[in-house]
């Protein structure tokens, strides 16, 4: 997959960040992007919907 730019919530940074993730799909069938933040290197999720 191609990694793309996402917005989402880093919660040890409190702050939102924008990120290169890749689109994963959860355990109840969500998809959301993940990826690393640019500044503390947690791993940032954002759902974006259904598959």
């Amino acid at each position: 997959m191609v990694a793309e730019t996402y917005n989402g919530y880093c919660v040890k940074c409190k702050e939102k960040r924008d990120f290169e993730g890749e689109i994963a799909v959860s355990k109840t069938g969500m998809k959301m992007a993940k990826g690393p933040c640019p500044v503390c290197g947690t791993t940032v999720n954002r759902i974006l919907g259904k598959a």
